[in-house]
């Protein structure tokens, strides 16, 4: 077993972390866990909740994702069990997004608006996804105070007290989850203003009319976390969903039921890419062909050739990196209280189709890792083109999912 092996396998474990009897220090932002019905830290808790800002269930959605090189948009319509109606994708010049930030606003409402006439999409109750290191969560008991009002008052001003952004700057939003035999707890969500507004603003441009901007771990969860449990179950294990996109990845960890933890990465399939060129000494059209080629799983068979060989092992290199801050999240998680065990880690997105990666990273972090079927929740994806990109969808599957 290699040290990367050893670091990375350290002090994970298959079991449910014991609930504490006193409070945390509050994480990072980006280190914090959230969802539509959150729990609190003791077990058993019911997920009945109430949500700051009204609304009511869409019958259809259109999940818009929009990664750093493309725009992934997914028709659902939410009548019993979800279904997916339509699918299409399509690809963004670079520097228009990055680290899950609008950079170039005129640029992708237009890109956004091509998109949707040239695939024919419906305009309205579109609900965009956020995965950005600007974005954070809060869970923490809920204020002794009755009136909505008052209690609206209350959280911001545990908001204030606790969060390492500015009041000002921050948009926020919560869920109130009542428990049977643990208090009831606030799941706090925030923002950057800036951030939120910019999509927000770039949408309309585009003409497009929004149901909502979600985070994009939630829809992660909805769309590859598995069927909810009802309320008041929690699993046995956490399943784990992870994202691997352009530039970013997104991890979520979830009780079957709940969010408890997500993070966003700043490693996407891009910096395997870049691997592959320098290694190689070739454009990154070139190296990304070399990686749709290759597969490196220790299972694989050996290379025969130079040039091969030096574009997996530089490709394995990189998704080294992805472990160490894949089991990195993990071992936060699991530092929380009541935390559970692992059993498996699902992931998906575009860089989860890079040939062996799942069996690499099962053998570097020691949980069993298994590539998701985006299609599991919505029905079948046949007639879906994808470009055998399948994994691109997940989250604006998500997205568009009503639970």
């Amino acid at each position: 077993m290699s040290p990367i092996t050893d670091l990375l396998k350290k002090d994970l474990s298959l079991k449910r972390k014991p609930s504490a009897t006193s409070g945390a220090s509050a994480p990072k932002p980006e280190e914090t866990s959230k969802n539509e019905s959150p729990e609190s830290s003791q077990p058993k808790r019911a997920q009945k909740q109430r949500k700051a800002s009204s609304g009511s269930r869409h019958k259809q959605l259109v999940g818009l994702s929009i990664g750093a090189s493309e725009l992934a948009a997914a028709v659902i319509v939410n009548n019993g069990r979800p279904k997916l109606v339509k699918a299409a994708q399509h690809s963004l010049p670079s520097d228009v997004v990055s680290g899950g930030e609008v950079r170039d606003s005129e640029a992708l409402a237009n890109e956004i608006a091509a998109f949707f006439s040239a695939a024919d999409l419906p305009r309205k109750n579109v609900r965009v996804g956020i995965a950005s290191s600007r974005t954070g969560v809060r869970v923490f008991e809920r204020p002794d105070v009755d009136d909505p009002r008052q209690l609206a008052n209350a959280i911001r001003f545990r908001a204030y007290e606790t969060l390492p952004i500015p009041i000002e700057e921050a948009m926020l939003d919560y869920h109130v989850v009542e428990g049977t035999t643990a208090p009831d707890r606030v799941l706090l969500a925030v923002a950057y203003r800036d951030l939120v507004d910019r999509f927000s603003a770039t949408c309309a441009a585009a003409k497009i009319e929004l149901a909502g901007i979600d985070i994009e771990a939630f829809a992660l969860l909805r769309a590859v976390g598995g069927e909810p449990l009802p309320a008041g179950q929690r699993a046995e294990a956490a399943r784990v969903a992870v994202s691997i996109g352009h530039d970013r990845t997104t991890v979520a960890v979830s009780d079957g039921h709940v969010c408890e933890f997500t993070r966003v990465l700043d490693w996407g399939g891009a910096r395997v890419t870049a691997a592959i060129e320098r290694a190689l000494e070739v454009n990154a059209g070139e190296a990304e062909r070399i990686k749709r080629s290759l597969d490196i799983s220790s299972q694989a068979p050996e290379a025969g050739d130079e040039r091969t060989t030096k574009a997996v092992e530089a490709a394995r290199r990189e998704v080294n990196g992805l472990a160490r801050e894949l089991a990195s999240s993990l071992h936060f998680y699991q530092d929380q209280p009541d935390s559970l065990g692992f059993a498996e880690i699902t992931i998906t997105g575009g860089g989860a189709h890079l040939q062996g990666i799942a069996e690499q990273l099962e053998e570097l972090i020691g949980i069993s890792v298994r590539v998701a079927d985006p299609f599991a929740r919505v029905g079948s994806g046949h007639g879906i083109s994808s470009g055998g990109q399948d994994g691109s969808l997940a989250v604006a599957i998500g997205l568009g999912i009503e639970d």
